[in-house]
């Protein structure tokens, strides 16, 4: 059992801390197509987005982690782009909103977040409040 504890340790060294603090999938998901990416592309920065872009189809950011999403699929219109268009036409993303989520799953994730009443907002003021609840979230786990 210990064993398989330093196992996971190992695998969540050197990855961002709201990957680590995410589930196995996640983890296993960013670092491949980080590895992958850096192989391709002599920029780091570019083979990070391209991890975050690979992790935003199977997961969402919900507070201070990433959550498998009900259905695999772009989680925003940057993300649809793909990567080499991307690059040219970078979008505003939603942080690992997923805004392609049905506005009742939106609202399960506010309340999960701290959001107070999210059936009276708008789907996209709705993303943009969770968006400001999960970097809220990220910066108060970061700090302990």
């Amino acid at each position: 059992m210990e064993d398989k504890h330093k196992q996971a340790e190992q695998m969540r060294k050197d990855v961002p801390s709201t990957i680590a603090r995410s589930d196995d999938k996640a983890v296993r998901t960013y670092k491949k197509t980080l590895e992958s990416a850096e192989e391709s592309y002599d920029d780091p920065a570019r083979s990070h987005r391209a991890a975050y872009a690979s992790l935003k189809h199977t997961h969402e950011k919900v507070g201070d982690h990433w959550q498998p999403k009900d259905g695999k699929g772009p989680s925003d219109p940057q993300a649809a782009q793909g990567t080499p268009r991307s690059l040219r036409q970078p979008r505003r993303t939603a942080q690992g909103v997923d805004v392609n989520a049905s506005k009742g799953h939106l609202d399960d994730v506010a309340r999960q977040v701290g959001i107070d009443d999210p059936a009276s907002m708008n789907k996209d003021d709705l993303v943009r409040a969770i968006e400001k609840a999960n970097a809220r979230a990220t910066a108060k786990a970061r700090k302990k």
